[in-house]
Formats: C-alpha cells, structure tokens, sequence
C-alpha cells in the first residue's frame, strides 16, 4: 500500500507532469492507487491523485461509494463548468468537503455543479474522451485536478471566505482564524 502524502509536503502544491504513455508501470501505480483508497477507512476515501501518493503525474481515481467501480482518469483537464442544474442559473452547489492530505479538516466550499471532463483512460487506446459529470462526481472530480494543478480545497475555502472545522472526538469544531 502507498503512503498518502500530507500537507505541506511541496508535492501537493506544483502542477503534475502529463502522463504519456500507459505501460506497466503506470498500470502498477493505478493498481497500488486502488488498495490505498480501498484502505481509507477514517473517514473513507472516494479520490486520489497521484501526487497524493508521492507521483508526481497527472491522474487520479474515484470511487464516490463503496459499492460503486473504479474511474481511472489520466491527465485530466476540465472544459466547461455548470453552476445549477442548467446554464442559466449561477447557483453554486456548497458541500462539505474534506481530504486525505489534510486529516481532520473540513471545509464548506462552493463550486459548478456539472463539470464537462476531457481525459484518458488506462485501457490500450489512450485515446481522449470527452464526458459530463454532476453532482458528487462533479466535486470529486473538481477536488483532485485541484490536487493535480497543486491546488488544495483549504485554498478554495480561505478564497471563499468559508470557514475551516477540525474534527475533534467525533464533532466538527471551527477553527478561529
């Protein structure tokens, strides 16, 4: 299993290099990527960019639930953002957000609520495709090419003026500033 790496590990704070070529141990690395959030237990996890592990390449993976599969997103770049359920809405969508770089803090941040995601993926082809996503997707896909770009969600939290909660025996507490 990998070592998540935490904050303010310089890794977590520079663009990741492209991905060129997928070959064994690229595989490898998406495989170890799998066991290590698998293992996030505390809370679980449902991304994680490879620079959270130490690589500094750009993919992550999501499993936004326990039941649901793996995605496996290889240089990822983020077209078009949403922000409601169509275009002409500005309504953002506000969640709790939290990171397995940065245990026990949490953060409300708001962000588009449908994201339009150009990437690869680790099958032979490696050709770019081209999909939409919403909602818990959306956000989750939204945090880790954050990561991937060396953007962590406290950033957008302190940007937004919103306020940072520890987690301390089980309660969220606000962090004074």
């Amino acid at each position: 299993m990998l070592k998540i790496i935490q904050a303010p590990n310089p890794i977590l704070f520079k663009k990741t290099k492209p991905v060129l070529k997928i070959d064994k141990k690229i595989k490898k690395l998406i495989e170890e990527m799998k066991q290590t959030l698998l293992a996030q237990t505390d809370p679980p996890g449902v991304g994680l960019a490879a620079n959270q592990v130490g690589v500094d390449l750009s993919l992550f993976i999501m499993k936004k639930t326990e039941k649901s599969p793996f995605f496996v997103f290889i240089n990822p770049k983020i077209i078009k953002t949403v922000f409601g359920k169509d275009s002409l809405s500005k309504k953002k969508a506000i969640k709790l957000e939290g990171c397995l770089s940065v245990p026990k803090i949490w953060a409300n941040i708001k962000r588009p609520q449908r994201v339009l995601l150009e990437y690869q993926t680790d099958d032979q082809s490696f050709e770019k495709k081209q999909a939409w996503f919403s909602g818990f997707e959306a956000i989750i896909i939204q945090h880790e090419v954050d990561h991937l770009n060396g953007i962590l969600f406290t950033q957008h939290a302190l940007a937004q003026n919103q306020p940072l909660y520890e987690e301390k025996e089980g309660k969220l507490v606000k962090i004074e500033k």
